[in-house]
Order: structure tokens, then C-alpha cells, then sequence
């Protein structure tokens, strides 16, 4: 019981960062720099320019 109560917190968590990479992703913060295109000049992804 406590492995399947573990298991669940893990996947949980895993779900929500995923989903915050995409959030950030879709705003145009790139997942490599942390910051937006207008800060990285134009080396974190090919969508900065």
C-alpha cells in the first residue's frame, strides 16, 4: 500500500513539472535558459529572432 502511495506522489509530481516545461515552452521561455527569447540572444532555440 505505501509503494502504491508513494508511486502516485512521484508520478504527481513528474506530471507537474512536465507540465510547467510545456506552459514555459508555449510562452516562449526556452527549457535550456530559463529566461525568454528576448534575454538569450537568440542561442537558447532557433525561435528567438
Amino acid at each position: 500500500m505505501g509503494t502504491l502511495f508513494v508511486g502516485a506522489i512521484v508520478v504527481l509530481i513528474v506530471a507537474a513539472i512536465i507540465r510547467s516545461m510545456i506552459k514555459d515552452k508555449k510562452a516562449g521561455k526556452s527549457i535550456q535558459c530559463g529566461v525568454g527569447c528576448e534575454h538569450c540572444g537568440g542561442h537558447c532555440n532557433h525561435n528567438c529572432h
